[in-house]
């Protein structure tokens, strides 16, 4: 068994071939799972651990064997994106292949029982906290709001003649994010219309970042919003300040390629370029921890705050 109840489980995951376990604390290492046929892009945790890399998905039961539980099928090219709905009743992960998929997790064997082809490569999807909804970004910067019930979908074109890396949703709903290759962030008001669709009001757009952005993210209680990229800076802003700066988080010459908070929002996993994942406490703008054994670039970052209940 990996942890005793009430204990955190922290992931980490890049162009090793390798996902970490940790014990985010304490800064241990827990287990390491095999990774083989290609770097890892995405990680989500649950239940299980989900892992997306090149033409494939895997899912990992932490509390047994450090092979794969379940290699899902009809996956080409690069996967971007990895999670979870919030009951565990289905998995989504985006592609390269265009297509984004809902895979029923009840089932003995998990199928793919949705699909949405966004004709151009997936690089980001979040799921609505309606549960229902997915948002989408591409490599052409296009925005997908798709309803996986109705297969209902709006588009949004931010800014032509670039591509978005990330995008996220507030837990609170009220807000969606997306960062470009560019560096800029923008910023949506969202709304449900009288079908209950999500709506989109176009809010704001800054300049989050000097170099490539990489990943946003809003903090769990919807009262931050962190963007990260090329120039080795993690950008805190306030959500309820009208999107102000609250903090900057930097390291030297690295890339921040994903991020993950805890769950009381007051500090922030980073995984970095260098091979290194940091757990920093924004307030203080201190680094309390590093998690050092991965030998190549991390890409992929992932934490949870709950006790994983052991295989039957």
């Amino acid at each position: 068994m990996v942890q005793s109840e009430g204990e955190p489980i922290l992931a980490t995951a890049g162009y090793d071939h390798t996902i970490k376990i940790w014990a985010p604390y304490s800064g241990t290492t827990v287990k390491t799972l095999q990774h083989s046929d290609s770097q890892v892009n995405a990680l989500a945790i649950k239940n299980y651990l989900a892992a997306g890399g090149f033409q494939s998905i895997r899912l990992y039961d932490l509390n047994a064997s450090t092979n794969p539980l379940i290699n899902f099928e009809g996956v080409s090219k690069n996967v971007t994106a990895v999670g979870f709905q919030e009951d565990n009743r289905f998995m989504y992960t985006g592609s390269e292949d265009s297509r984004v998929r809902i895979w029923d997790l009840n089932c003995p064997q998990p199928v793919c029982k949705r699909m949405f082809d966004c004709l151009n490569p997936v690089t980001s999807v979040c799921l609505h906290p309606n549960q229902v909804e997915v948002a989408i970004s591409t490599s052409i910067g296009g925005i997908y709001i798709w309803d996986i019930k109705t297969d209902h979908n709006e588009q949004l074109m931010p800014e032509s003649n670039c591509s978005l890396s990330s995008i996220d949703i507030s837990p609170n709903g009220k807000y969606m994010a997306a960062i470009n290759n560019k560096g800029s962030t923008f910023i949506w008001d969202l709304y449900a219309d009288e079908k209950k669709y999500t709506k989109t009001l176009a809010r704001l757009r800054f300049v989050s970042q000097q170099r490539y952005g990489l990943k946003c993210k809003f903090s769990p209680d919807s009262t931050l919003l962190v963007a990260t990229g090329g120039d080795g800076t993690a950008r805190l802003y306030k959500c309820e300040d009208d999107f102000k700066l609250y903090r900057e988080l930097k390291i030297d010459k690295f890339w921040m390629w994903d991020v993950a908070f805890s769950n009381d929002s007051k500090y922030l996993f980073v995984a970095s370029s260098d091979g290194t994942a940091r757990l920093w406490k924004i307030e203080t703008k201190n680094i309390e921890r590093e998690y050092l054994g991965h030998s190549k670039a991390l890409t992929a970052i992932a934490f949870r705050d709950e006790f994983i209940k052991p295989s039957n």
